[in-house]
């Protein structure tokens, strides 16, 4: 199989997962750099995957389906081009020969799900829109703090070696903000250094991996002693969870 990271707007990564003759991809917001690539590759779409209603991953499945005749699926209480193949808590999809199965992960959105595969050449792999970012994670937008924490918690359960597709190339500006909650976290300053290299080359920092987001990304990391008494700094009840989560998500939101 074959996993690529489509660029799209400014700053947006639409997935193709292809097998050499057949593609699915992710949260596709705009169709023209699916079909080119489609194009380029000599693919013919199967399926589309959706995570969230937001535009930046809806905005071109109406033009693919209609191009490709591709089956879409997505999640079952938010509002998706129709028509849909909905998609709820423990459903599974099977495309390409592959099983994702579908998790819940409010949050971001009210209904928000990701997609996770347990093996896909050898490692698992997740699709998770804008849930988790490589050293962030998704605005509340429609969601809580309980419901996120507990979506991140949900994701950072699954195996270690589990590629983590987000949607956004958002991690240098993400790794900032960890760096100020964590200033002497060496994992995360290594990672740091890694990640600028591959931007100045102009490569994508993704996909990463669980292992990875749980040494150096402060979400992941919520009840870890450092980052809970950057909480408390901020008038955050040490002993409660979420009430430090969502102080470490309102530092962000004004950093």
């Amino acid at each position: 199989m074959n996993l690529i990271p489509l660029p799209a707007f400014t700053d947006n990564y639409i997935w193709l997962l292809h097998s050499g003759h057949h593609a699915i991809v992710v949260d596709p917001g705009d169709a023209q750099p699916v079909l080119s690539a489609l194009q380029q590759y000599g693919l013919q779409l199967d399926a589309i995957l959706v995570t969230h209603h937001h535009a930046d991953h809806v905005g071109g499945v109406d033009v693919l389906r209609e191009a490709t005749g591709a089956r879409v699926w997505g999640p079952a209480r938010e509002r998706i081009p129709e028509p849909l193949l909905r998609l709820h808590y423990g459903d599974t999809v099977v495309e390409l020969g592959l099983t994702f199965s579908v998790m819940d992960v409010p949050g971001h959105t009210s209904g928000h799900i990701a997609y996770f595969c347990q093996s896909m050449d050898g490692a698992p792999l997740l699709f998770c829109g804008d849930t988790l970012f490589s050293g962030g994670c998704g605005r509340l937008f429609e969601g809580t703090p309980a419901q996120m924490l507990a979506s991140l918690d949900s994701l950072a359960a699954l195996p270690g070696n589990t590629r983590v597709c987000c949607t956004h190339e958002y991690t240098l500006s993400n790794l900032k903000f960890a760096r100020a909650v964590e200033p002497r976290n060496a994992d995360l300053n290594q990672y740091s250094a890694w990640c600028e290299a591959q931007r100045s080359k102009g490569q994508p920092t993704l996909p990463s991996s669980i292992a990875k987001e749980l040494q150096i990304n402060p979400f992941l990391r919520t009840r870890q002693p450092a980052v809970v008494a950057q909480a408390v700094a901020r008038q955050a009840e040490e002993r409660d969870e979420v009430a430090v989560f969502a102080a470490i998500r309102e530092w962000k939101n004004k950093f």
